[in-house]
């Protein structure tokens, strides 16, 4: 079994910065990709980013230049770092790995919520 668990969200003024961190956690798994998802009251959850198990990664236009997404495959983990903050950020933000026990199967973490305060 595989857990993912996030962290990191959280109230933020607009113009401000917040660090996403979600770790991987069980036994006998290999991870591919990973990525952050969005998901604003009322809106059909979204990619913000995601990253190779290479390290190749893909933002969301909306997103570009201001979040920065990384990984530390010894511990895991992945990273959102998210800067200039906008309202239009505001929303629940999802891990998701593909993850690979006995098959290939996407995971998603809890969620963690954001806020963006104008």
């Amino acid at each position: 079994q595989v857990q993912l668990v996030e962290s990191g969200g959280g109230l933020m003024q607009a113009g401000g910065s917040l660090r996403l961190s979600c770790a991987a956690s069980g036994s006998r798994f290999s991870i591919n990709s990973m990525g952050w998802y969005r998901q604003a009251p009322g809106k059909q959850r979204e990619l913000v980013a995601d990253i190779s198990s290479g390290g190749s990664t893909n933002y969301a236009d909306s997103v570009k230049g201001r979040f920065t997404i990384s990984r530390d495959n010894a511990k895991n983990t992945v990273y959102l770092q998210m800067n200039s903050l906008k309202p239009e950020d505001t929303a629940v933000y999802y891990c998701n790995a593909r993850i690979r026990l006995a098959h290939w199967n996407d995971y998603w973490g809890q969620g963690t919520q954001v806020t963006v305060s104008s």
